[in-house]
């Protein structure tokens, strides 16, 4: 049998389950393993809440893609687009700006989703989402940034407004997050001189009649009378319909003064997934009861939060990558799929401050020996014996010692940024990605067309809009003449500029077409 390639797209518990399960199931000469994502590290998700806190330290929760799957070939780079009829996966470019094209005979897609804002005004610009280590990161940072300017502020309304934390969301992860906020911050208010316990002002803003509809309705009043004992305010059958970066705006008109708003909500699927001329349900893959897409069966398989096959949770997310895997392995031997059936061991949260619920083989249990079980049980489930005795190590001494509250400043990467080339350097080639606009700021570059010269531009004069206008490949190479300084605008920032200011892309289209011409 010859060769196949196996193309699995995203890093998370789906797609990295499948990758480690094919590895087992497949001998290398059978498969070529592949897998396709952003960042070269799994995230554990579910104990990502502490790390915010810093009761687990910021490399707990993740491990590398590569040691945990040997034999799998990995991309860390992002995927522009599938082509189903072509059978390939176009990539976007690197360091270089070339797309790359990776052909498949198999593909299995496990993107994730993403936060969905859709409907409520003003949340993609100020609210904070919570599924990545940088959300982690991010979130840490601004509330210890809020304690620090709130401190020394003498506007008493604006002070109130940054000691005011709004979690949308009342499942596992929005119930965890605002737990370990309210912990995290009470915890540290005794460093400050001007900052007292009942400043502080969390809450929990959801849209059922309980949280944790998970749970069965009692461990979720538990829960409730939990939370609301620590400080913690239930906003109920509530959803937050807009924000400001000053305030949050709920069912009932109730405005909300705070400067940090985080969201938890049902994600969305992925922008990738939106792309794909294949059946979907509610946004989600449809796909059979073997895991695959429907109108591609035997090729396409789908798993985790981009189908509609059932639960999406990490547990259910591995559970599915176990049975795509050997459905996969099946059909490349000529053998018999089997139907996915997901049965939940049972279910637990956590609530912060070392409590929690759970309902494992139908016993209820909640306090102590909850969380107790919720950690061994995500312990079991962390892969690396390393990873496991870190998380064990760290939850140890959290028992012990109290959390520091040490701001991790995390610059975000400059758009706009200023590139030196030397005389003869290459700015872009024909056939590259647009993915910038250069302006001369200093110097001379020359604009080659099948290797001749057909003009010179110089300082003050901009080049790059034509492949960017036209989401096209570059139809041109531009090389310095002399030591030259570029100002370059990243796609991003162009693309903003060309929707805020209409006069901008008029006078870059005339450009652009006298330049055609």
């Amino acid at each position: 049998m010859a060769q196949k390639r196996i193309v699995i797209i995203g890093g998370g518990f789906g797609g990295v389950h499948t990758a480690r399960t094919l590895e087992k199931l497949l001998r290398p000469e059978e498969a070529e393993i592949c897998l396709v994502n952003r960042e070269n590290y799994f995230v554990f998700q579910p104990l990502l809440p502490e790390v915010l806190t810093g009761s687990l330290g910021v490399l707990d929760t993740v491990a590398p893609i590569r040691r945990l799957c040997p034999r799998t070939r990995l991309y860390t780079r992002e995927v522009e687009r599938i082509d189903l009829a072509g059978r390939q996966v176009v990539m976007l470019p690197g360091f270089r700006p070339r797309a790359s094209h990776l052909p498949y005979d198999v593909l299995v897609l496990a993107p994730g989703a993403v936060v969905d804002f859709t409907g409520m005004q003003g949340m993609a610009e100020h609210a904070l989402p919570f599924r990545t280590l940088g959300d982690a990161l991010r979130l840490r940072n601004r509330l210890i940034q809020a304690m620090e300017e709130a401190e020394n502020e003498t506007d008493l309304e604006f002070r109130r407004r940054l000691l005011t934390f709004v979690v949308a969301g009342g499942g596992f992860s929005g119930v965890k997050v605002v737990a370990e906020i309210n912990d995290f911050v009470r915890g540290a208010v005794r460093h400050f001189r001007n900052i007292r316990q009942e400043d502080i002002r969390s809450v929990l803003v959801h849209s059922g009649e309980l949280i944790l509809p998970e749970m069965s309705p009692s461990l979720a009043r538990h829960a409730q009378n939990v939370l609301a004992k620590r400080g913690i305010e239930l906003r109920l059958r509530s959803r937050i319909e807009s924000a400001t970066a000053d305030s949050a705006v709920i069912s009932g008109a109730e405005v909300i003064g705070t400067r940090t708003v985080v969201s938890t909500v049902p994600a969305g699927p992925a922008p990738l997934i939106e792309q794909l001329d294949v059946p979907k349900e509610k946004g989600r893959l449809n796909v059979t009861e073997f895991l695959e897409v429907r109108g591609h069966e035997g090729v396409v398989w789908a798993v985790g939060d981009c189908t509609n096959a059932g639960t999406p949770t990490g547990r259910a997310a591995e559970s599915e990558s176990q049975a795509a895997a050997g459905n996969i392995c099946a059909v490349l031997r000529g053998q018999t799929q089997k139907s996915f059936h997901f049965e939940g061991y049972g279910k637990l949260g956590s609530l912060g401050h070392h409590s929690g619920v759970a309902e494992v083989m139908g016993l209820r249990i909640s306090g102590f020996l909850a969380w107790i079980l919720w950690r061994l049980f995500y312990l079991g489930k962390m892969p690396g014996l390393d990873q496991k005795f870190r998380v064990a190590f760290d939850s140890f001494t959290s028992l012990l010692f109290p959390t520091d509250f040490v701001q991790v400043r995390i610059q975000a990467s400059d758009n706009i940024t200023y590139e030196h080339f030397a005389p003869g350097e290459v700015v872009f080639e024909e056939g590259d990605v647009g993915d910038r606009l250069y302006v001369i700021r200093k110097g001379q570059v020359e604009v080659l067309q099948n290797g001749s010269q057909v003009s010179v531009l110089g300082t003050g004069e901009y080049f790059g809009e034509m492949a960017l206008l036209s989401s096209r490949p570059r139809t041109a190479t531009v090389r310095a003449l002399q030591a030259t300084d570029l100002l370059a605008v990243n796609k991003g920032d162009f693309d903003k500029l060309l929707i805020g200011f209409p006069e901008f892309q008029s006078g870059l289209s005339e450009l652009a077409a006298r330049r055609s011409a």
